[in-house]
């Protein structure tokens, strides 16, 4: 609402996170979205130039990629008169923030949320960081249409936890270890797997129905993710949990695939 409009389209990876499309079919926006190369990276030259409003998610969803940082200056820099929205829900499971860009370009918004590194999903708390005329737009819009958006309980357990960021930080350090750990299993048992900066790992097996082992899991209770389109529909997002979750998960996946 705040950056695009009819004459303003969005542009995205047409494999990101799926309200991007839902966001902009709501608000009557037309929308464009550029094909993830092969090795479903973004290609950065896509973006250059392009000036239209930019949207990605950086560790992207949900493939768990990272777009090195000097990547995402290149298309901010090549789009200054349009608005560079870069989604960093994930960016604490291994990413580089691309905050400390926002004093060099006034055009780029780093969006970020608590509900990952924070454990705060039911909190539904977010952030924006950008220059103050990116910000007072997205004031005017709120004041508009939904002022009390954030509650004061929410914001208060918001500033706690940047209170005790070390201790967050240390749960990401355990995650990403747990995730290497899955990683190496998962291969071994003939997956492949997508490198993650991300809490979760993306990954298929050649000759093994993406769904069947979605369905499989979740009649064990496990629930991963499975997507339906395309290019995607062999794989499943894998949410990493305990370690002791992730044997659990590895133990009952070999007794699937054994089968």
């Amino acid at each position: 609402m705040a950056y695009c409009d009819s004459s303003c389209p969005a542009v995205f990876p047409d494999i990101t996170y799926g309200f991007y499309p839902v966001f902009a079919e709501l608000n009557h926006i037309p929308y464009q979205e550029i094909p993830l190369q092969e090795d479903f990276s973004i290609r950065t030259e896509d973006y250059i130039g392009i000036g239209k409003t930019v949207v990605i998610a950086n560790p992207n969803a949900p493939t768990g990629k990272f777009l090195p940082l000097a990547d995402i200056e290149r298309i901010v820099r090549s789009n200054r008169d349009s608005v560079v929205i870069v989604d960093e829900a994930y960016v604490d499971f291994g990413g580089e923030s691309a905050i400390r860009l926002i004093d060099t370009y006034e055009n780029l918004l780093v969006t970020g949320t608590f509900s990952k590194s924070r454990s705060m999903a039911g909190a539904r708390l977010g952030f924006g960081c950008g220059n103050k005329a990116l910000i007072a737009d997205l004031n005017t819009i709120r004041y508009s249409t939904n002022p009390y958006n954030v509650n004061s309980l929410t914001m208060a357990a918001g500033v706690q936890a940047f209170c005790d960021d070390a201790y967050y930080m240390q749960n990401c350090k355990v995650i990403m270890e747990t995730r290497e750990f899955v990683q190496k299993e998962l291969e071994k048992l003939g997956f492949n797997v997508l490198p993650s900066q991300a809490n979760f790992l993306f990954a298929q097996k050649d000759g093994v129905s993406g769904k069947y082992l979605y369905e499989e899991l979740k009649k064990a209770g496990i629930l991963v993710r499975h997507f339906e389109k395309e290019r995607i529909k062999e794989y499943n997002r894998i949410t990493i949990g305990t370690r002791e979750d992730m044997e659990t998960f590895l133990s009952v996946l070999k007794n699937i695939l054994e089968k």
